[in-house]
């Protein structure tokens, strides 16, 4: 459970055991917890939601916001300092060297904010229009998102090479083996499953968002490996939070269909 509890700690400001010591390899093989670290989000993320819907059931956008502030708040904004450095570098049009010092600077640019907002406004209001739609589905949303999220990232860290030749998500990229890959693949189709007692049409609309997620997380890997041969730490969780937006947006358009 070390390797748990490491993972929690790095990806969220939950510290239930505080782990302050630890070797490149524990912290490297924590990558297949990853998956379990959103389950624990996503249970509190839809604790949330159903305690806003009972005290105030018809306040969609408010409750859409707080869904989304919660997941800023429990992850430090981790994810979203991925994104903002990565879409800077990225789209700066200058080479893989200066690209990746922009992208290791820690001021935000346009491009960074830019992309920072368009995922906020995303995740709010697919979140209000689901809260207008039925507590079942906001929630199954919020509870699969992160979940599928930290897979995408584990997807992206064992499939594409680490970009620098060093760096914090490295010992990810070194420990990654295909046995913790495939670990972490069941581990996120188990805790998918439950959603099947609920609904099958809902586990169906997870299973195809985790499917979504890994085809969004190969043309990622792909995209950044042409700009600067490989993936970074602000790219992983760059494609965590694009991978749990767009699983929202599923939830959304398919119980819309």
């Amino acid at each position: 459970m070390k390797e748990f509890f490491i993972a929690l700690q790095f990806l969220t400001r939950i510290n239930i055991v505080t782990q302050t010591v630890w070797t490149e390899k524990d912290f490297g093989e924590s990558v297949k917890f990853f998956p379990a670290v959103g389950a624990v989000l996503g249970i509190i993320y839809s604790a949330v939601i159903v305690i806003l819907f009972k005290i105030m059931p018809d306040a969609n956008i408010f409750i859409g916001a707080i869904g989304f502030c919660t997941a800023i708040i429990l992850t430090g904004a981790i994810h979203c300092d991925g994104l903002a450095d990565s879409a800077d570098g990225l789209f700066s049009g200058r080479d893989k060297n200066k690209i990746l010092e922009i992208m290791k600077d820690s001021r935000a640019g346009s491009f960074g904010v830019v992309s920072l907002v368009l995922v906020a406004v995303l995740n709010i209001s697919a979140l209000a229009e689901l809260a207008k739609i039925s507590v079942e589905w906001i929630c199954m949303a919020i509870y699969s998102a992160p979940i599928i999220g930290r897979f995408a990232m584990v997807y992206v860290i064992k499939k594409f090479p680490y970009a620098r030749p060093a760096g914090i998500g490295k010992a990810f990229s070194i420990y990654a083996t295909k046995k913790i890959f495939l670990f972490a693949l069941v581990e996120t189709f188990l805790f998918l499953l439950p959603i099947i007692l609920l609904s099958e049409k809902i586990f169906s609309v997870s299973m195809a968002a985790l499917i979504i997620a890994i085809i969004f997380a190969e043309c990622a890997g792909n995209f950044t490996t042409e700009k600067i041969g490989g993936v970074t730490g602000d790219i992983y969780g760059a494609i965590e939070i694009l991978a749990e937006t767009f699983t929202i947006i599923i939830f959304l358009l398919a119980v819309s269909a």
